[in-house]
């Protein structure tokens, strides 16, 4: 199976790191009010903790990338995308861990981490009911949310 030994420390600070990557990626696409944007950093909080079930990989990536969150470590590390480009840069950001999980890791694993962090960014999108007046006629997931999770899906290739 594959683990930390198997990464640098940049790789590894980047593979802690993008899934509440996945989850901005939400939040940018469609920008709600701060109710919104806590919901939905919440929900891809919840499943960068939740690893039980994901393999040995996203359980060790999981536990310490929880850890620092715990630590008060910001989850982002360096990685500031800006402006217009955010979303661009979002998705070239988790095109390259793709690649260095796919490249690093098992298949089982490689498959594993891609789902979890298509997990975080489809519950992100699910968190909170966008557009409408005062909650009536909202939907779940907006069009701009859903077009960055066809966006993530092409990134992040086979998902299950």
């Amino acid at each position: 199976m594959t683990g930390k030994a198997d990464f640098t420390e940049e790789e590894w600070t980047r593979l802690k790191r993008a899934p509440f990557i996945a989850g901005m990626a939400i939040s940018l696409s469609d920008p709600g009010g701060p109710i919104e944007l806590v919901k939905e950093t919440a929900a891809a909080l919840r499943v960068v903790t939740e690893t039980s079930e994901r393999g040995e990989l996203v359980a060790a990536v999981g536990a310490e990338a929880t850890a620092d969150a715990k630590a008060h470590k910001r989850p982002f590390g360096d990685f500031k995308p800006k402006g217009a480009l955010a979303g661009q840069e979002i998705l070239e950001e988790l095109g390259a861990v793709n690649a260095i999980v796919t490249a690093k890791s098992s298949e089982e694993d490689a498959a594993a981490y891609r789902t979890w962090l298509w997990d975080a960014a489809r519950e992100a999108a699910n968190a909170a009911k966008e557009g409408g007046f005062f909650g009536f006629h909202a939907v779940r997931v907006s069009e701009g949310e859903q077009r960055m999770l066809d966006k993530l899906e092409e990134v992040l290739g086979s998902t299950g």
